[in-house]
């Protein structure tokens, strides 16, 4: 059976695997992005706060995917808590790290501006801060999801949801008949989800970025 005979035959279980690698993803840099933001607000204004966050929040791309799930494994079982805590933890640098360089970014004299027409500290963030801040924000939300996308396939091995099931079924059965299309379907479909991701993002910074701030971002 050659590939797109396959890809025709196995449709809707690679459409299932799909929407399922694509919320687990989407879900897991959601609370990445939650967390990673929150964090970097706490320690931003000190150097060797934001410093000991960006190295901690490190520490979980020292440790190999598959071998930070398999420990996972017995402490909360298979199938979906691994696969979320191990998203979670590896996509949370690039978040941390851009949003902690976008917050002291923010030109200081912009800052006493807010504070002297009399804004509150909440108000300076929500309202200056945080939006001149988004545009390397969004840059490490990028950097994570596309990071995601593989090692979601990863968590296969957990039995967690997504294309990776493809990717494990076809290495698994390496000599039969149908073996390499599984691993190729699999890797060809995180392929094209981590560039739909990336032209989504690509959108949403044209919708949400002032182009006067995109220009000087270039």
């Amino acid at each position: 059976m050659g590939f797109w005979e396959y890809v025709a035959a196995r449709h809707q279980q690679l459409l299932t695997d799909a929407l399922q690698h694509v919320g687990a993803v989407f879900q897991c840099m959601v609370i990445a992005t939650a967390l990673g933001v929150a964090i970097a607000l706490a320690t931003y204004r000190s150097d060797w706060a934001g410093d000991l966050a960006v190295a901690c929040t490190s520490t979980a791309l020292t440790v190999p995917s598959l071998a930070l799930i398999g420990l996972l494994i017995p402490v909360v079982g298979l199938g979906v808590p691994p696969t979320v805590i191990a998203l979670v933890l590896y996509g949370l640098l690039p978040v941390v790290r851009n949003a902690i360089v976008g917050l002291r970014g923010v030109d200081p004299a912009l800052v006493d501006a807010a504070r002297g027409i009399g804004m509150s500290p909440a108000a300076r963030l929500v309202r200056v801060e945080l939006p001149l801040a988004w545009p390397p924000i969004l840059t490490g939300i990028r950097v994570s999801t596309q990071m995601l996308m593989g090692i979601a396939a990863i968590a296969a091995y957990a039995s967690g949801p997504g294309l990776g099931n493809e990717i494990f079924r076809g290495i698994a059965s390496l000599g039969s008949a149908n073996a390499l299309n599984q691993v190729l379907a699999g890797t060809l479909g995180i392929v094209v989800l981590a560039l739909a991701f990336d032209a989504a993002y690509v959108l949403l910074g044209r919708l949400t970025i002032p182009r006067g701030i995109r220009e000087r971002a270039h």
